[in-house]
């Protein structure tokens, strides 16, 4: 099966309690620096690969997208999207790896927190550089690669469940990871920040930014546990233009 094989009902049931698949885009740690990386909107065709509920389609068309198209392999986050977002915007169930858009489909194409879900991620750059408009744009998030390396996913803790470190093992060792995900098993494939940046090298695109994002200033003082996440990064937010 492409991309992650779960149970969509109780991966749905557990995604949809996340601070993120209830508040949007505010609830999403990574947000208030994604943001500073998208493109203008106005007038453009956008891509959302990994769309779930459908939050970022929504955003692209309230600044002005003259049309958006969201892709998932969830078919109930696709009926969750459907009912909270706007009806002009279109919806696909359908694998990202599958993806085959003729050229100059888009002008934007985002995903957030999909690709450590695909085993293969220079064959979806090249299905994104394929159907592309000429300088088209391409931002997207992923889980970082340090915290991708070890897969547990989780910190080393003392006898008394303090938190010592977060491990990280098998670094250059690119490979898929079992992985505990809201309490299900979930594989993902870890690849170094090497590969992310060369593989949209190589595929034609010029690299215009690239943030491992810290959670938001407020946070840290109002959630529980967040001060951590200032110990090794969750996140890697990468942005590109096509270069033709």
């Amino acid at each position: 099966m492409k991309q992650n094989k779960y149970d969509d009902d109780v991966f749905f049931s557990k995604y949809s309690k996340m601070r993120r698949s209830r508040e949007g885009l505010e609830g999403a740690g990574e947000w208030h620096e994604l943001v500073k990386m998208l493109p203008d909107f106005h007038g453009k065709r956008v891509l959302d690969l990994g769309c779930g509920f459908g939050w970022h389609c929504q955003y692209a068309l309230d600044y002005g997208a003259r049309s958006v198209t969201g892709v998932d392999i969830s078919e109930k986050m696709l009926l969750e999207a459907k009912a909270r977002t706007s009806p002009v915007i279109r919806y696909i169930c359908l694998p990202m790896e599958d993806i085959d858009f003729p050229a100059d489909s888009f002008d934007v194409v985002i995903s957030s927190l999909a690709f450590h879900y695909v085993q293969f991620f220079k064959d979806i750059v090249g299905k994104v550089a394929a159907c592309l408009s000429s300088h088209g744009e391409f931002v997207f998030s992923v889980e970082h690669p340090i915290f991708t390396a070890c897969g547990t996913q989780d910190w080393h803790y003392d006898g008394q469940g303090n938190r010592l470190h977060w491990p990280v093992d098998q670094y250059f060792t690119e490979s898929k990871r079992d992985a505990r995900f809201l309490g299900e098993s979930v594989t993902k494939y870890h690849r170094t920040l090497t590969t992310y940046v060369s593989n949209l090298l190589e595929l034609g695109f010029e690299v215009t930014g690239l943030v491992e994002p810290t959670p938001p200033e407020d946070w840290l003082h109002t959630v529980s546990g967040m001060s951590d996440e200032l110990r090794r990064p969750m996140m890697l937010l990468i942005s590109g233009k096509r270069k033709s």
